[in-house]
């Protein structure tokens, strides 16, 4: 399993991203998807996941009510769309994969996303 991430960049306060992890072939409904984000200085954090069948997601506090976690089961594609940014969501964000069967997890490389006015 390889997962790339893209979409990162610089935005103001106030600003949105959309953030893609694609995903070499692999299924869905067997994997597990979560964004972390690590800021320098802190400690990963989970951001976002959403459920092997994609009925439930979950959201961090600090992130609740700006940022979605949809997919494209057709596309091997989760995406995190973030709204409404501030300075401290600056870090850089990575997608990973966790299997449900083996519980095995697999990681991108991680994009930088910047919120500076």
């Amino acid at each position: 399993v390889q997962l790339v991430e893209s979409g990162g960049g610089l935005v103001q306060p106030g600003g949105s991203l959309r953030l893609s992890c694609a995903a070499s072939e692999f299924t869905f409904s067997t994997y597990i998807m979560r964004w972390f984000r690590q800021a320098p200085g802190k400690e990963r954090e989970l951001v976002a996941q959403i459920t092997n069948n994609g009925r439930n997601t979950e959201y961090g506090d600090s992130v609740k009510g700006r940022f979605t976690i949809p997919r494209d089961s057709t596309r091997y594609t989760v995406y995190l769309q973030m709204n409404s940014l501030k300075p401290e969501d600056t870090a850089v964000y990575y997608c990973s994969a966790m299997s449900i069967e083996s519980g095995t997890t697999y990681w991108g490389q991680g994009t930088q996303v910047t919120v500076s006015s």
